[in-house]
């Protein structure tokens, strides 16, 4: 249930181009968040990317402890959040969720702004 495996994650570059050209977008700061409607034949009901930009983080350990964080966060919440009105609703999605915020915040911070984002892509992509 609190699992996030390698088939969760969105690694195939077309698709991500894909996203990019085709999907909608929306700001929940400090995240940037791309989605768009995926084809049924994925296993899980998400696929996500995590990004932080290598122009406001110089450093790579600034950008992976913020990637770590968003992960954890979106690890805790997807279930509860996301999954159970994708399922409900039998709809698929691609995700491309960027840190675009200027400082590293703790982790209850990205827990709760994480939060807040799944609920709102929830109620987007269950229109």
């Amino acid at each position: 249930m609190y699992t996030f495996k390698k088939e969760e994650r969105l690694c195939n570059k077309r698709l991500i181009d894909g996203l990019f050209h085709n999907g909608s977008f929306f700001l929940c700061y400090p995240f940037k968040v791309s989605w768009m409607p995926a084809d049924a034949m994925q296993q899980y009901p998400v696929q996500v990317v995590f990004a932080v930009g290598k122009k406001r983080y110089k450093h790579a350990v600034d950008r992976n402890t913020v990637k770590r964080r968003m992960r954890e966060a979106y690890r805790l919440n997807k279930q509860s959040l996301l999954y159970d009105a994708l399922n409900n609703s039998e709809k698929k999605l691609l995700l491309f969720i960027s840190y675009i915020g200027k400082e590293i915040a703790p982790y209850d911070f990205f827990e709760k702004k994480m939060a807040k984002l799944l609920t709102q892509l929830a109620a987007e992509a269950t229109k």
